[in-house]
């Protein structure tokens, strides 16, 4: 989608973007128990990942209250993913 609204590509470029994002909205729906908290937990890796490709890839180095955030965000994946449960 960005290629097509930002970049100038071809329309069909921006449909297959809009494609792509609707199956990355729908295919998790259908995994199986405890999505929810799969799909948090997921949320809070891409949180991080997002943070590391816009230093990567896009040279906007991460000031301390991005690497804070993305410290709260891994916490937050720890305490769905792995907290003790009765």
């Amino acid at each position: 989608m960005w290629l097509w609204l930002r970049e100038g590509k071809s329309f069909w470029v921006g449909l297959l973007g809009a494609l792509v994002l609707v199956l990355y909205g729908v295919v998790p729906t259908f995994q199986p128990a405890h999505f929810g908290r799969v799909y948090a937990a997921y949320g809070g890796v891409f949180i991080v990942l997002s943070i590391i490709w816009g230093w990567l890839v896009d040279g906007i180095s991460p000031d301390r209250f991005d690497i804070i955030g993305g410290v709260f965000a891994l916490s937050g994946v720890f305490v769905i993913m792995y907290w003790p449960r009765t």
